[in-house]
């Protein structure tokens, strides 16, 4: 293709255009986020995951191949489909819950949720971010022994 015709292509469609360039610009920032994020599908009663980025691949252990097309519940909450359902029913608020990751080690998060809604604002799509707590929860498991020992004495 020639400079001329992709001059001529965006000029032919530049709403197109612009929406394919926003949405590669919005999935390199996806994919440069430092935290597990993951994008499952709301119209399918599996609640399937579509994406995942980078951070998520490297924190939880499942490749996105192993992810993509697989109920969260299964890959992170050990089958609770029910614990799934709980955290979508309340989407504003924060979940701290224990996950597991491909290994089957624990894995201490926090998790937000964000509705994606189409334009006549049905609900297409949820944004799962997750932060780690595990040191966070060390410590607190640390000082409740500190707190035993300290009454014990």
């Amino acid at each position: 293709m020639t400079v001329v015709n992709k001059v001529q292509r965006t000029q032919a469609a530049p709403a197109l255009f612009k929406l394919l360039s926003e949405s590669a610009l919005s999935r390199a920032a996806l994919e440069a986020c430092g935290f597990p994020l993951a994008v499952l599908d709301a119209t399918l009663p599996a609640r399937p995951l579509t994406y995942v980025n980078a951070a998520f691949v490297s924190y939880f252990g499942w490749s996105e191949a192993d992810a993509v097309g697989r109920s969260p519940a299964k890959l992170l909450l050990r089958g609770d489909e029910g614990a799934l359902q709980r955290l979508l029913a309340d989407p504003g608020t924060r979940w701290r819950l224990d996950t597991c990751g491909k290994d089957g080690e624990a894995r201490h998060v926090e998790l937000a949720l964000g509705a994606l809604r189409s334009v006549d604002g049905k609900l297409t799509h949820w944004v799962l971010s997750f932060s780690d707590c595990s040191e966070l929860e060390r410590l607190r498991s640390e000082l409740e022994k500190l707190r035993a020992l300290a009454s014990a004495l």
